[in-house]
């Protein structure tokens, strides 16, 4: 049985992650109002910027499965209004400025989510954060990086083949004909002015989040901000948050580096039970509500609002935007960030997009834990590299960080199709998780240990994740099956192979 149901088809459907953009919102014959009031609200609240430029009509008209002529339309009346001006091949660029959008500052609602208890914490219970298998050690990761395989379908790792060189290089040459001596001395440990602007207008219209450069923190990946933020909560008396379960081994090991205890708490098939994390006490909680790892669960509406009201009633939501943008099969979900400026930190990066090996992310945080957090990057490498991150900005200013998204999409989402035929053939009995977005899948079956079949499989030459790795509480067996870096031909074959040794 796949519950996954995905809907290959050849093409996204749903939306457009161009401001999350749904044409099932708009009313019985009133697609191009309703366009032309998104896009103008974008503009008012400054989620569209002056200077942004709007999707090529045939584009969004493509993403939103509509005619191109409600496009058209739409971008017609915005230049009447005075709102976008055409330049050609520059395309549609918006030239009015936010009207009245007076940015959120506001004293958080948190309940003194920073100051120690007042009476030691509780003991731990038996079974609840020791991990269900405890060979599981810290070097892990690097030894199964470092063991050899014929086929790599280990999870998290996008198509590194696609990197986009050309580009990149374009980009640095630009940046260095332009840059001033003094930009090649220390800068500021946030972050160059020059990305934070750039993230904070791809935030605005990619993930939901209105949100001010200033407040942004470039920092080398998500792993480092998790390692930040554990840092600032343990000295304010937080020693533990709260982690999905099954959850990310990887995210779980980085809080506990820095001695944070990681309470599990289930996730079925609408997301983190929301109930459970209220009834364990804990003050703090990491969450993948876009993209769950590793089952692609999406956290869904019911959940979100009680998970809101956990947080505006004290407790303090960790982010981490995995996987936001690979999706194929469902419409586009808005950061929890965007609703909840002040009771969540948030994360993301471009090692999914791009390549890991840049090392570059971003974070952002309530008010009253900005400069701490900042105080904490400075001390910890004085801030990332200055010219990939200036690169990067070209390449996000540009429009080709768009475009490779778009290319990488098309090439995924055929990956993710031999995958699915795959385990179909030769799994029939697997039960297939999280195939309408992300770069891996899930598999689960009925009995057996997942450990060994995976240890097997390296034996015969595929390499992959056993989910036992990823749950601390019980679980069915299954395995993480990565796809993106690798190409039908091979993973039609680790698959068969992966059979084999079953």
């Amino acid at each position: 049985m796949n519950r996954s149901n995905p809907a290959i088809s050849g093409r996204s459907i749903g939306g457009a992650d161009f401001l999350q953009l749904d044409p099932a919102e708009a009313p019985p014959g009133g697609l191009a109002d309703w366009l032309t009031d998104r896009l103008r609200t974008a503009i008012s609240t400054g989620h569209l910027p002056v200077g942004t430029r709007l999707p090529a009509t045939r584009t969004l008209a493509t993403d939103l499965g509509l005619s191109r002529g409600v496009v058209t339309e739409s971008y017609q009346r915005l230049t009447e209004d005075g709102h976008v001006s055409t330049h050609g091949r520059r395309g549609t660029i918006v030239v009015a400025a936010p009207i009245g959008a007076a940015r959120t500052t506001g004293r958080s609602r948190l309940r003194t989510p920073l100051r120690p208890p007042s009476a030691p914490p509780e003991e731990e219970k038996p079974g609840t954060t020791s991990c269900r298998y405890p060979d599981l050690n810290d070097e892990i990761f690097d030894n199964l990086r470092a063991a050899p395989a014929r086929i790599d379908l280990t999870p998290g790792v996008p198509d590194l083949a696609a990197f986009p060189r050309s580009a990149w290089l374009r980009a640095e040459r630009a940046v260095l004909g332009d840059l001033e001596s003094a930009e090649f001395g220390y800068g500021d440990p946030a972050g160059t002015p020059t990305l934070r602007r750039a993230v904070a207008a791809w935030l605005a219209q990619y993930r939901g989040i209105t949100a001010d450069p200033d407040d942004l923190i470039i920092v080398a990946g998500v792993a480092q901000a998790i390692g930040l933020v554990a840092q600032m909560l343990d000295r304010h008396g937080i020693h533990e948050i709260a982690v999905e379960d099954p959850g990310s081994l990887g995210s779980r090991q980085h809080l506990q580096n820095w001695g944070m205890r990681t309470p599990p708490i289930p996730v079925d098939d609408r997301g983190l039970q929301v109930d459970v994390l209220r009834n364990s006490g804990a003050r703090a909680v990491m969450v993948t509500p876009a993209h769950h790892f590793p089952t692609g669960v999406v956290l869904d509406g019911e959940r979100r609002r009680e998970l809101i009201q956990w947080a505006k009633d004290g407790g303090l939501v960790i982010e981490d935007d995995y996987d936001a943008e690979h999706r194929y099969d469902r419409p586009p979900v808005p950061a929890l960030r965007a609703m909840l400026p002040d009771q969540v930190i948030y994360a993301g990066s471009v090692s999914k997009l791009l390549a890991p090996a840049l090392r570059i992310g971003w974070m952002l945080a309530p008010p009253q834990y900005k400069e701490e957090l900042i105080a904490r990057k400075r001390l910890a490498d004085l801030g990332n590299a200055g010219l990939p991150q200036l690169t990067l900005a070209s390449l996000m200013e540009s429009g080709e960080l768009e475009r490779q998204l778009r290319f990488l999409r098309r090439r995924h989402r055929t990956r993710r199709d031999a995958m699915v035929t795959a385990i179909r053939n030769h799994l029939p009995t697997a039960t297939i998780h999280g195939a309408a977005a992300g770069l891996h899948l899930t598999v689960t079956f009925n009995d057996g240990d997942d450990i060994a079949l995976a240890a097997a499989a390296l034996e015969a030459g595929v390499k992959t994740h056993p989910l036992s790795w990823h749950c601390q509480l019980p679980h069915a067996p299954g395995l993480v099956l990565g796809y993106a870096a690798r190409t039908p031909t091979e993973i039609t074959e680790a698959i068969a192979t992966i059979a084999k040794v079953s």
